[in-house]
């Protein structure tokens, strides 16, 4: 599947609680070099060898014509996730890829695209359609496997997505205040929000959770708050500290937990280092 995504600039920030991906920020990666459409393909415009003389040409060499007028008022910015229909063609008129053809439009963010769409997109308004011709320094710029020369695609933008606020570090994130509990292994944690549940999980237990976490200097380093979806995972496959953290929470509870390195990732290479500091929301658990 082509997908209009910088290959070698992917906005992905890959975290693991012993077994469980979190994924901060993920942007899907262009794959496969020949097409695989047959049947299905959209026949290409009759100016896809080169933009007709009424195009509009930005200062990078970006041309575009609007196709179908939008409805909307307000232009997406580069840090907008979009949603939106497309189809991409070669200047020789071969189809390499089509959200319309698989009949289901995808939502992208514009700052983990190839550059023509970062900045073409933003021309637009929904409901609006809009032809672009892509030179190749604003498309993959010769990269193996990608489609090479000039791109043509044609887009019709859906909606505007503005992204999520990031959660700002609190103020005792460099050590646990003097009112927060600690149990027998280090473990500190302090409840921000009483929960509405009266059980607790157990070490075997699925739980769902809204969680935010941060280095001691106040970096966050993931968040399911930021991604706007909740995790769902055994409490058997992930770090000691949540292991032990979670199971002090009843439903609806949050908690900020201050877990130390050896409840943590213990110094394993690639993984957050030192004390890690969390901030929890126990949606649901069984």
């Amino acid at each position: 599947m082509h997908l209009p995504t910088r290959s070698d600039k992917l906005q992905r920030i890959m975290r693991n609680l012993n077994g469980v991906s979190v994924v901060l920020v993920v942007v899907l990666s262009l794959v496969s070099g020949a097409p695989t459409w047959s049947q299905d393909a959209i026949p290409a415009p009759p100016d896809v060898a080169s933009a007709p003389a009424d195009a509009e040409v930005t200062s990078s060499g970006l041309a575009s014509k609007v196709l179908q007028a939008g409805t909307g008022t307000e232009h997406p910015s580069a840090t907008d996730k979009v949603k939106v229909h497309y189809t991409g063609w070669t200047t020789d008129g071969q189809m390499f890829d089509s959200s319309v053809a698989r009949g289901e439009p995808i939502g992208l963010p514009l700052d983990g695209v190839i550059q023509g769409w970062t900045e073409g997109v933003q021309l637009m308004v929904v409901g609006e359609t809009r032809r672009f011709w892509i030179p190749e320094e604003l498309a993959y710029g010769g990269q193996a496997g990608r489609p090479a020369g000039m791109l043509v695609f044609d887009v019709e933008l859906l909606a505007i997505e503005k992204p999520l606020p990031v959660p700002v570090a609190p103020s005792d994130v460099a050590g646990p205040p003097a009112d927060a509990e600690v149990t027998s292994t280090g473990l500190a944690s302090k409840v921000l929000m009483a929960g509405t549940g009266s059980e607790h999980p157990k070490k075997s237990s699925t739980v769902t959770v809204h969680y935010s976490g941060w280095l001691t200097d106040g970096k966050l380093f993931d968040s399911s708050v930021v991604r706007g979806q909740p995790l769902t995972f055994s409490l058997n496959q992930v770090i000691e500290g949540w292991r032990e953290g979670l199971q002090l929470m009843v439903e609806g509870e949050k908690r900020r937990l201050w877990i130390p390195e050896e409840l943590a990732y213990g110094g394993q290479p690639g993984k957050p280092a030192g004390m890690l500091v969390f901030d929890v929301e126990l949606i649901n658990f069984h």
